[in-house]
This record gives structure tokens, C-alpha cells and sequence, in this order.
């Protein structure tokens, strides 16, 4: 399979993508709404999402169902860290998994964090770390999400004006794909027309109104981003609510289509 074959499942051009993310139990142990790790997949598949960010055992767990579904895309988280809260803090980030095991597994896409809140020294390493996997992804044909951040941090101006910052170096890195905290309509545009790499908007914690949530999405299709990443903010609510949530941003999502 080629990576353009792949890119095109992961960020569909006639919409944009609704991916679901449930790896949290690789730095949440146990979360609410994802108690049992392979219930999200047949509760929410039916309800217009594209696809879900995973965990290599959810991955396996889940193959029977995914076969029988193959509309739905799989992202594959392949890090994990523990624990950046402060700038150059004592944090630690690792590999979980490989890119030839991803690729053995039949999954489209591979996610990694690109923290940032860490020494110097760290940084280099980091950046080291992710060319690896790049040129990984290049060889094996599949894109790599990458995802800077700054862990544990409100959402100060600073804290995104910094994540902004970090998402060019993801992109000279060679990142196919950036995930990033939304920073704002007007960045989000800025973003997508000057570094030219899709850009999918991840949803964060459940946090606000309903409403809240479809608006800042509804911003984020206007910015031009090829992907939402919505998890808690639809199934850590009442299972009617969310589904209404849900609802409401798939609406938009197939508002939009793509010309690649």
C-alpha cells in the first residue's frame, strides 16, 4: 500500500475526518467513559465517525471488527510519556511499538506526541527521534501524525503562541500529518496555508457547553483543517447528548470537500 493510498483513508477528500481517539489508557490507567478499552469502536462506529486513534492492544483486540468495518480507519498511537508539567521538568518520552509492526498490523496511519515542555537536551533528542520515525514512515509508506504540545499546560497565549511555534518544527521534521490543540480560527488558517500539511484539531478534555464543541469545530472547518479529533467531548457526556454532539459535527464535517 502506498502512503498516498493511506493519506487518502486517514484524511478522506470528500469530507473532513472525524477521528475518535481512546489510547488514553496508555497515561490515564483507568478513564471514565473507557473503562473496557474495546467498547468505543462498536458504540461509536455507527455513528459517522472515520475513523479511531488506538493503542497496539486495542488494535489486536479489535481486528474481527475493524475487518467487518473497513470504512473506519485506524490511527495507531506508538509513544507513550510520563510526566512534562513544567518547562524542563523531569519528563520522560518512548517508543511503545515500531513502524514495521504498524505496517504488519494493517493499521493506516501511526501517532506520536511531540512534547516540548522539556531541557534542551531532551529536545534534540526528541527531534532526533522523530527523524528517525519519519524516514521510518517514508520507507514503510505510511503517514506519521505527529502532535506538538506542551503537556499539562493551560491554554494560555503563550502556551499556544508556543504550540504554533512547535508545529513548523514538526513540519520541517517531515511530519505528513499535524495534530494540534486548537489555537484559534485565525491561526489555524494561518497554519494550513503557509506550511501546507494537513492539519487535523484535536477536541481536548470534556470541557463546555454542547455548544462550545460544535462552534469550535464548525471554526476549525472554516480554517481549512483536514481532520477533528473528538473523544472525551463525546463519550465522557450522557450517551444522548453525545450522539447529538456528534451529530451536529459530522453535519459539518460532510459540508466540506477537498480537491485532491
Amino acid at each position: 500500500m502506498s502512503m498516498e493510498y493511506r493519506l487518502r483513508r486517514t484524511l478522506p477528500s470528500d469530507r473532513v475526518a472525524i477521528i475518535m481517539p481512546v489510547d488514553h489508557g496508555l497515561i490515564f490507567d483507568r478513564i471514565e467513559g473507557l473503562e473496557t478499552p474495546s467498547e468505543p469502536f462498536a458504540a461509536w462506529g455507527k455513528n459517522d465517525v472515520t475513523g479511531f486513534m488506538m493503542t497496539p492492544g486495542q488494535v489486536r483486540q479489535t481486528a474481527r471488527y475493524f475487518a467487518a468495518n473497513p470504512h473506519l480507519t485506524r490511527v495507531l498511537t506508538i509513544d507513550t510519556y510520563y510526566d512534562y508539567r513544567e518547562m524542563d521538568g523531569g519528563g520522560s518520552h518512548g517508543l511503545i511499538t515500531d513502524i514495521e509492526e504498524a505496517v504488519r498490523m494493517g493499521v493506516d496511519a501511526v501517532k506520536m506526541l511531540f512534547p516540548w515542555n522539556m531541557s534542551n537536551a531532551e529536545r534534540v533528542a526528541m527531534c532526533t527521534r522523530v527523524g528517525k520515525i519519519v524516514n521510518e514512515c517514508n520507507r514503510w509508506e505510511i503517514p506519521l501524525v505527529l502532535e506538538p504540545v506542551i503537556i499539562g499546560a493551560p491554554r494560555s497565549e503563550e502556551v499556544i503562541v508556543h504550540e504554533e511555534k512547535i508545529a513548523r518544527i514538526a513540519y520541517d521534521l517531515g511530519a505528513h500529518i499535524i495534530k494540534i490543540a486548537f489555537p484559534g480560527e485565525e491561526r489555524t488558517r494561518r497554519l494550513v496555508e503557509e506550511l501546507k500539511v494537513p492539519l487535523v484539531i484535536a477536541g481536548g478534555p470534556l470541557a463546555g457547553n454542547p455548544a462550545d464543541t460544535v462552534d469550535a469545530v464548525a471554526q476549525t472547518i472554516r480554517s481549512g483543517a483536514r481532520g477533528v479529533i473528538v473523544g472525551r467531548n463525546i463519550w465522557q457526556r450522557e450517551r444522548s447528548e453525545g450522539e447529538k454532539v456528534l451529530a451536529d459535527i459530522a453535519k459539518l464535517t460532510r459540508e466540506v470537500k477537498f480537491d485532491d
